[in-house]
């Protein structure tokens, strides 16, 4: 059985703090853990800079080596970080192994992609000494590493999300290295995965300051971090509230760095006619599942439900309410997202035209469904029905016309998600939304349901603020290392002088 002994690592040792804070497991023993103080940030910081100046020059054979060896590290440790994770943060065993999965999957992705060296989108314009009126110089581009980059642990993935994550894995991959924030919600599952970590530098003969850990515990952490002159990107999955005041922190710095926050989303639905009367009962009962799914604990949980007023909507609503009244109490992942989804929960029950369809009992840190309808007209009147609610919480809003389903789908704002229902007689009805929803989304689904992230070369998990803080980047699937790689352009530089792998044979 793993036993935490509540250190941070740093630059290759663990250390402990002058403080500590006792962990809040949904079940078995709390442990203490070292609150992070401003000097192990800056300590993190220095290391992660000595580190970058021979790992953010290594080679990709090298960097994927270490990479493959992460996920060989975390595998080897199954078991422990299975059970300390079930106890933290009260996820069932299938959960944890499958998001262990995901974890080491993206770990061997970003090895597999970097191989294959497309990522560095390396371009060559030959010299064109008798060009007239002037000559063009010989010219090479390539992506290049940024630097230290910090990333802040997700309290509602412990692993796919967190230390080893996808962030941490795009980073290392693109030569970045890394600072941890980790989550204060599953400290125990941090510490084992960065051993895991630690492991795999040791192995690989890589310098140790390619990756630091600073427990949670002190908000100042995560401030110091962001606004430390080393760190070069951040990347963030968290409350809009948190993540919108770090983004300000990044761009108040006297060198202002980017800022990659994936924040919130209701990820509406549009049930069209045709699929409302073909599908509706299979859609709503499809719906219950994805709502209430983890607890509702997935950023791509789909909230919201638009459809057109009628008998079908009557029978929709009927339908989605007593699928989720079958469903048990689940535990939350932390004691203060059990209290922000009651707190949630009050405000759409108190909104004015907002009925109540299905309501439950919510104690300490278990959630049950709630169900509530509204009419388009209310729902565009009132801004706070449009706000996330962090757990298994649907709101059914009921349209006139399809123009009036249009109006919603126009004032959206940013969302990770948007989903058609459609059968085939919609189909020129749902032509019209598309360049709307392309506007409002970083991925439009048709005909199922967002939870379930799949991680590979096209996915984009992001969009317009406030879904992401930066609509050009994803922080799921390859596309994501782009965000801790800048452009450099080489001009007249002798080939000697060249980043390995952009001579211009190699290129031609």
């Amino acid at each position: 059985m793993f036993k935490p002994h509540g250190k941070h690592l740093i630059g290759g040792e663990w250390l402990a703090g002058d403080q500590t804070f006792a962990s809040s497991p949904s079940s078995g023993e709390a442990h203490d853990f070292s609150v992070g103080r401003v000097s192990d940030v800056d300590a993190a910081a220095q290391a992660a800079e000595l580190a970058f100046w021979s790992y953010g020059y290594s080679s990709a054979e090298e960097r994927a080596t270490f990479l493959n060896t992460i996920a060989d590290e975390i595998e080897a440790r199954a078991e422990e970080i299975t059970e300390i994770g079930c106890q933290e943060s009260g996820l069932p065993v299938a959960r944890l192994q499958g998001e262990r999965g995901r974890t080491t999957g993206q770990l061997r992705l970003f090895a597999s992609h970097i191989l294959q060296g497309n990522y560095l989108d390396r371009r060559h314009d030959a010299a064109l000494p008798d060009r007239a009126p002037l000559p063009r110089p010989e010219l090479f581009m390539m992506q290049r590493p940024i630097g230290p980059v910090a990333v802040f642990g997700a309290s509602n993935f412990p692993l796919a999300f967190s230390v080893a994550g996808g962030d941490t894995a795009a980073a290392l991959a693109a030569g970045c290295p890394v600072v941890v924030k980790g989550h204060s919600a599953h400290p125990g599952t941090g510490e084992i995965v960065a051993e895991a970590i630690l492991a795999a530098v040791r192995k690989c003969g890589i310098h140790p300051g390619v990756f630091s850990l600073i427990q949670g515990g002190n908000r100042q952490v995560g401030a110091a971090l962001v606004q430390h002159p080393l760190i070069k990107a951040v990347g963030f999955t968290g409350s809009l509230a948190g993540g919108r005041a770090l983004f300000d922190l990044c761009a108040q710095r006297p060198e202002p760095i980017p800022f990659f926050g994936e924040l919130g989303s209701v990820n509406p639905m549009f049930i069209f006619e045709g699929a409302l009367t073909n599908r509706g009962n299979e859609i709503a009962k499809g719906w219950a599942g994805s709502l209430s799914m983890g607890a509702g604990q997935f950023c791509t949980n789909p909230g919201i439900a638009i459809l057109m007023a009628g008998e079908d909507a009557q029978k929709f609503t009927e339908t989605a309410s007593a699928a989720l009244a079958e469903t048990s109490a689940q535990t939350m992942l932390t004691d203060g997202i059990a209290s922000a989804y009651r707190d949630g929960q009050r405000r759409i029950a108190s909104t004015s035209g907002v009925r109540e369809v299905l309501t439950s009992t919510c104690n300490q840190r278990d959630a049950t469904p709630y169900l509530y309808e509204t009419t388009a007209k209310n729902w565009l009147a009132n801004e706070a029905l449009a706000e996330e609610v962090f757990g298994p919480l649907g709101v059914i809003v009921i349209a006139q016309s399809s123009d009036e389903m249009r109006d919603v789908a126009l004032s959206l704002q940013g969302q990770l998600t948007c989903t058609v229902h459609i059968d085939d007689e919609d189909t020129p009805n749902a032509a019209r939304f598309i360049p709307i929803l392309e506007r409002k989304a970083g991925r439009i689904l048709a005909n199922g349901f967002p939870t379930g992230v799949e991680v590979s070369d096209t996915m984009v998990h992001g969009g317009p603020y406030p879904a992401s803080t930066n609509f050009g980047a994803t922080s799921v699937g390859t596309l994501s290392i782009r965000r801790f790689l800048r452009p450099v352009c080489y001009q007249n530089l002798p080939s000697a002088l060249l980043p390995e792998g952009i001579q211009a044979d190699e290129l031609s």
